[in-house]
């Protein structure tokens, strides 16, 4: 998930320039919240590692402790101040705040997979640090189960691009991986909705449920 705001021609030529620091970088200030190409970045380092340009091993674990920080550094800001951000954009949609602690109760009963699958995830991957931090997830449990999804993630991204960016241009990788992220975007969005219906069937009386 990204803004858009750089092409990958830019993102290329920025990992030519300043390699790991690069993917660091990149991957780090995406997961603490903001909403930069840190995927794609991840991608081009596992590309230029297939070409001979980085280190394949130096890339995923550039990847794997970016990624573990700045999920860290999102949790930590979440923890001191999403709660009180997140009342406040409550406000400007109008929702109430037994409304949110209900949200925040129901991502803190997910938190541990919604952390370890997170980054597969778009959108997600950016905002789970500081959702985990909001939800009040212990940071033991949490820095566990970032360390093995980061591990999980950064393998995946690093290694595709690495085997496959050698028979398929980086941009057809690019568009799959983010086609993927919103596909699973979807699917969980679906499943959260289906949960909460049938929740609210089950608390219904019987004769209602017909």
């Amino acid at each position: 998930m990204s803004l858009e705001l750089i092409s990958l021609d830019q993102i290329q030529e920025i990992a030519h320039q300043y390699g790991y620091w690069a993917i660091f970088a990149g991957i780090l200030i995406e997961n603490t919240g903001i909403p930069i190409p840190g995927e794609t970045i991840t991608l081009v380092g596992g590309f230029l590692a297939g070409s001979g340009e980085l280190d394949y091993w130096a890339v995923l674990g550039t990847a794997i402790v970016g990624a573990v920080l700045g999920d860290s550094f999102g949790y930590w800001i979440g923890y001191y101040g999403g709660w009180p951000l997140l009342t406040r954009v409550g406000q400007l949609f109008r929702m109430q705040e037994s409304q949110l602690i209900g949200l925040r109760q129901r991502f803190a009963e997910n938190a541990a997979k919604a952390v370890f699958l997170g980054r597969f995830i778009a959108l997600l991957r950016i905002f789970a640090g500081p959702l985990a931090g909001i939800a009040r997830m212990p940071y033991l449990k949490f820095l566990l189960c970032n360390l093995a999804g980061a591990t999980l993630w950064a393998s995946v991204m690093v290694s595709l691009s690495y085997f496959v960016g050698r028979l398929v241009p980086l941009e057809q990788l690019i568009g799959w991986a983010a086609q993927f992220a919103f596909l699973a975007l979807g699917l969980m969005m679906a499943w959260i909705g289906l949960s909460y219906w049938l929740e609210q069937r089950s608390a219904l009386p019987i004769e209602q449920q017909d």
